[in-house]
């Protein structure tokens, strides 16, 4: 008898983003616009503490949860910017990467037989890891109206079920650039605690606002309006405001039962986060503000930009992005968007990310991720659009 793979592996599809990325890498002269990261590198000054982290002997293992000192700082620096005091003990877990402080939130929060309602077009790896728990994702749209995505509050208090257990909701959103506002997350957390379920909340991008007050300022927070008896699990991640995506550090702020057993499960899944990237982290957090400011100043030019382009392009539609770093254009008569996509690399050199790859509600549409210099962004869009010119 030949022993099989898991027969549940099945329910798990591949990410189309990385099946399309796996294509472009081995090719030459691409411009690369499908992953969700910059192509600036990370800040000397983060690079710079991670080779002191490594000299001071910063190379061992640290605790399940994080160093003390990082949980300390990452408590600081949310009551600095949302005035939310959190229990870096027992609220705060570290985790290697944002993609893994989400998986373990929905981990654990899910049984097998489960549902779990998320708002989509989403991010691929939240219903994935969903699915990875034997549970099932019922993925409902953001409507939009009024040149803005939304919220449909009564599809998504029509889907609850005796078995549903966790709402996921991605804000600033990737793909859409949706920013919940305080109203729509008030709606939101009250839904939750009527039916007793989880809120995760995927904030990644918070401070990569447009329409921030003031230069860096975060996007509103579900932190801002929980108490500590709500089932609310926040997830973050350095990645994309510090330009961190291959240090893979992030965290989750939790509900204390939530976050202790996270914790002491990261043992089981990673043990903890790189410990030289750890203090790295501490860093970026203690001197980042400057660099952060900046990044969103470039991000806003580079999104004012793309969208002009797009907008110019016969059959294009494009909502304005309010935050994170993607435009989500959708394309009339677009039925196969990973063809098209697959197509534009080939033919274009150009790699974009799929509208299907974020749930059937994003078939029809591209994701453009905009965090690239000029000298990229501007020849992918003309690319992009000579192809549209050619193919329609």
């Amino acid at each position: 008898m030949t022993a099989r793979v898991a027969p549940s592996l099945a329910d798990v599809e591949y990410s189309r983003i990385r099946e399309l990325a796996e294509l472009a890498m081995p090719m030459e002269g691409v411009l690369r616009l499908y992953f969700g990261e910059s192509n600036l590198p990370t800040p000397g000054f983060i690079k710079d503490a991670a080779a002191r982290a490594l000299a001071d002997g910063y190379t061992f293992y640290s605790e399940n949860a994080g160093l003390p000192s990082l949980r300390a700082a990452l408590a600081a620096k949310t009551a600095e910017l949302h005035g939310v005091e959190l229990d870096p003990a027992s609220e705060l877990v570290v985790t290697a990467s944002g993609v893994q402080a989400l998986h373990m939130a929905i981990r654990g929060v899910l049984d097998p037989g489960d549902e779990a309602i998320v708002l989509s077009p989403v991010w691929p790896n939240g219903p994935a890891s969903v699915r990875m728990a034997g549970a099932h994702p019922v993925e409902l749209p953001h409507p939009f109206s009024g040149g803005r995505f939304g919220l449909d509050l009564g599809a998504i208090e029509a889907a609850v079920t005796p078995r549903t257990r966790l709402l996921l909701v991605t804000s600033p959103s990737n793909p859409l650039g949706w920013v919940a506002t305080v109203e729509e997350q008030r709606a939101l957390l009250e839904l939750t605690r009527r039916h007793g379920l989880w809120l995760v909340a995927d904030e990644v991008y918070e401070r990569l606002w447009y329409a921030a007050p003031g230069p860096g300022q975060p996007a509103p927070s579900i932190l801002r309006l929980a108490t500590r008896d709500d089932a609310v699990a926040v997830v973050h991640s350095f990645s994309k405001t510090y330009c961190m995506t291959g240090w893979r550090v992030g965290w989750l702020a939790a509900r204390r039962d939530l976050a202790l057993r996270i914790g002491q499960l990261n043992e089981y899944v990673v043990s903890h986060a790189a410990t030289f990237a750890q203090k790295a982290a501490e860093v970026a957090l203690a001197e980042g503000e400057p660099w952060i400011s900046e990044l969103v100043g470039q991000l806003r030019r580079n999104r004012d930009r793309c969208l002009a382009a797009l907008r110019s392009l016969p059959g294009v539609t494009v909502p304005e992005p309010e935050g994170a770093f993607y435009l989500f254009p959708r394309v009339e008569g677009l039925e196969d968007s990973f063809d098209f996509c697959r197509r534009l690399l080939l033919e274009e050199r150009v790699g974009i990310a799929p509208g299907v790859a974020f749930g059937p509600g994003g078939e029809g549409s591209l994701r453009i991720c905009y965090a690239a210099e000029s000298s990229v962004l501007e020849p992918a869009l003309e690319r992009l659009g000579a192809f549209l010119e050619r193919t329609r």
